[in-house]
């Protein structure tokens, strides 16, 4: 299966994912999140760096279960804008 490359605005809506999870995490360690939720302090690593734009959906249910942020939170942060 071949990918499509992301678009500008799809990076840019993982950055913003990124730095809301990492905003949410606070002080508690990177390692202590990532297990909590069931994934590797590599994955949540990439997540809040922009480095994996598109994390699955169980992925980012379970981040935001742990740091107590609802889903509806997450889509109205991270939505993509509208195309002008």
């Amino acid at each position: 299966m071949v990918r499509n490359p992301l678009t500008p605005q799809e990076r840019e809506r993982g950055e913003r994912l990124g730095r809301l999870l990492r905003r949410a995490r606070g002080d508690r360690s990177m390692v202590e999140v990532a297990a909590a939720a069931g994934l590797s302090a590599e994955t949540l690593r990439k997540i809040e760096t922009g480095r994996a734009p598109t994390p699955a959906f169980f992925t980012v249910a379970a981040l935001a279960g742990v740091l107590g942020l609802s889903m509806d939170e997450l889509v109205v942060s991270c939505a993509l804008a509208p195309a002008a």
